[in-house]
């Protein structure tokens, strides 16, 4: 089941009251429709631009390779029987979050607007979540069950994974690692960008297992807590799921999410900092 943003059942969360105080929500959503990448300027977070490095893999390169793994990975769970069908009652869940959720994502990437949205659920006892560049999301039934999730801490993990894409982290990590050899091949032959796209199209399993830096975790945190806290979700629900990921890291170990999202003191600190400047968000969005 593909989620779009254009669909009927998501105008309610972009119909926008008369009054004055909605008047910088309206220009957030309308504004920046050709600044891609450079981070909406109404944004309440501050997470600077998007980095230059992703402009050396082609977008359309690494966005396929996403579709293509999501696919392949959707088909070894159907295969297994653990593809969750279009009736299970958390799969709907997930997909009415992501329904309130995928409205804001255009102005923080303007490439958004055309991609199919896609939510699915794998029966699992990993706890992790993903989204593919290209809006292809997917969550283990194993981070609902085992932390007891509420709606808007959901709300902040898919806000998070929806950040990566948004913000183009993996396609930058692509860019980066290809950059440690001859300089991008002196450019990927001046900018001819054949060997870079092509490790693009074979990135094959890695968009997965991925590790993205520091700096993109906290760009992936503050963006996700933008996007949730416009689309009618409790900020303070950040603090209370990195909280629960802490918890389940020391009571288990080895989580597959942890070990792509690490947790720390310093995470929930800036999540903290930050409830300040979208609780207005939230408080507005809860009014609509």
């Amino acid at each position: 089941m593909c989620l779009r943003c254009d669909r009927p059942e998501f105008a309610s969360a972009t119909r926008l009251s008369a009054a004055s105080a909605w008047n910088p929500r309206r220009a957030f959503l309308l504004a920046a429709a050709g600044a891609a990448l450079a981070g909406p300027a109404l944004a309440q977070v501050n997470v600077g631009n998007a980095s230059v490095a992703r402009n050396l893999v082609p977008a359309d390169k690494i966005e396929a390779a996403g579709v293509q793994q999501y696919g392949q990975l959707l088909e070894q769970a159907r295969a297994k029987g653990a593809l969750a069908g279009d009736n299970n009652p958390q799969l709907q869940r997930l997909r009415a979050i992501a329904g309130r959720l995928i409205p804001f994502a255009t102005p923080w990437n303007a490439r958004a607007r055309d991609w199919k949205w896609e939510v699915n659920l794998i029966g699992s006892k990993q706890i992790n979540a993903f989204c593919m560049p290209g809006g292809k999301i997917a969550f283990f039934t194993g981070i609902l069950e085992q932390l007891k999730l509420s709606d808007d801490e959901v709300a902040m993990v898919m806000g998070h994974e929806m950040a990566h894409a948004l913000r183009e982290h993996a396609r930058a990590r692509m860019a980066k690692s290809a950059g440690t050899g001859a300089a991008l091949s002196i450019g990927a032959q001046l900018l001819g960008l054949g060997q870079v796209g092509d490790m693009a199209a074979r990135a094959g399993t890695q968009l997965i297992t991925l590790k993205f830096s520091r700096s993109d975790e906290t760009e992936a945190d503050l963006v996700g807590l933008e996007l949730a806290a416009r689309a009618g979700y409790d900020p303070k629900a950040s603090v209370s799921l990195w909280k629960k990921m802490a918890a389940a890291s020391k009571n288990q170990g080895g989580l597959n999410f942890l070990s792509t999202h690490p947790t720390g003191p310093d995470r929930i600190e800036k999540l903290e900092a930050n409830l300040p400047k979208v609780e207005r968000l939230y408080r507005d969005a809860k009014k609509s």
